[in-house]
């Protein structure tokens, strides 16, 4: 097929691709931007105890009904509790218990007053402020119950969901793995950064700017290098790519040109060719084929038609393979401040800050 629209192209490639089902387990501190392959469900409460949110004291509220700075409440203090410590006992009407932030509140009390609101006592404290039942006060299970459903196969894993997972208790955690990529750049002209720049050669950008944007997508990019325009040691790199890879992303060689060696590479490689040349501006020339059941898809090697093309048909793949559905594109309206005069006859993606 040629020629395709850029829907056409991705409806094709998507048809070729699958989600990698494969799950590994990983420590939360290194799970950011992988996908969470099973539910989690909390197994205990959050939190496990009843806790005080402030510093200060734990009583009953009975007892401190009606009070004020010139007709305080006088409590005695049994013990002091802090964050971390669990006390048996069970505060009885007139006493209280001195409790720090976080702490487990004792049986018996139903607030906790705020240090600032007593005369900070040690045996016997005074209390000037009146406080409801459960003012203050931490139940069991507020923040989730057990057996509550937290995170969803399928979620993206980031800071907030880490934290999540490490109130579980959870040190490893199953996620799928990351999608492997290979990405090669061809051409006699190119050059790498940190080589010498010799007449008629120019230094490569696409293994840069195309390999930054996949890692930022997370996916695990396992092989990058560079080739010349020779066919025979292109398909060498290409096979040896798949062996390490779940996908395989070229730039340059598929025009018409003496040098646009990747038609031949398909060829010596018996890959089965889905498209050659989709109905857009830049990136006209993309090729995409199969090689052992593996998406080849070659993209211009013009660094903005690359770059495209890797936004209009290799994200949504990805996304598809990863599972990430915060990868798929979306589709705004917006009206441009400027004109873009050039005419075309296809569809043409332009530049532009939305």
């Amino acid at each position: 097929m040629d020629n395709l629209t850029v829907e056409q192209a991705l409806e094709a490639l998507l048809a070729h691709s699958k989600m990698i089902e494969e799950t590994e387990k990983v420590p939360v501190l290194q799970a950011r931007g992988k996908v969470l392959a099973e539910d989690m469900v909390a197994e205990l409460d959050n939190p496990p105890f009843d806790k005080s949110p402030i510093d200060g004291y734990a009583c009953k509220a009975e007892d401190i009904a009606d009070v004020s700075e010139e007709c305080p409440a006088e409590l005695k203090v049994l013990e002091e509790i802090d964050a971390g410590q669990y006390s048996n006992i069970t505060v009885e009407k007139g006493q209280a218990v001195r409790i720090m932030t976080g702490a487990a509140v004792p049986k018996g009390c139903d607030c906790c007053v705020r240090q600032e609101d007593t005369d900070y006592g040690e045996d016997v404290v005074a209390v000037y402020q009146e406080i409801r039942p459960y003012e203050n006060y931490c139940m069991e299970g507020e923040d989730y119950k057990a057996g509550q459903k937290l995170l969803s196969e399928g979620t993206m894993l980031g800071a907030v969901e880490a934290g999540v997972l490490a109130s579980l208790g959870m040190e490893q955690i199953p996620v799928y793995r990351k999608v492997k990529v290979a990405l090669l750049t061809t051409g006699d002209e190119i050059l790498l950064p940190g080589e010498e720049l010799s007449p008629g050669k120019i230094y490569d950008s696409n293994l840069y700017t195309l390999g930054t944007r996949l890692l930022s997508w997370g996916m695990d990019v396992t092989y990058r290098e560079r080739v010349g325009d020779a066919p025979r040691l292109a398909a060498k790199k290409i096979e040896q790519a798949a062996e390490r890879a779940d996908i395989i992303i070229t730039t340059g060689g598929v025009s018409v040109g003496k040098k646009d060696i990747m038609h031949e590479v398909l060829e010596i490689l018996s890959c089965e060719k889905l498209f050659w040349r989709i109905a857009i501006k830049p990136g006209m020339p993309t090729l995409c084929a199969q090689y052992h059941g593996k998406l080849l898809i070659c993209l211009s090697g013009n660094p903005y038609g690359a770059a495209a093309n890797l936004e209009l048909l290799v994200r949504p793949v990805l996304a598809k393979m990863s599972g990430r559905t915060d990868l798929q594109l979306k589709r705004v309206h917006a009206v441009a401040e400027n004109e873009f005069p050039k005419k075309s006859s296809v569809t043409r993606y332009v530049r532009a800050h939305y």
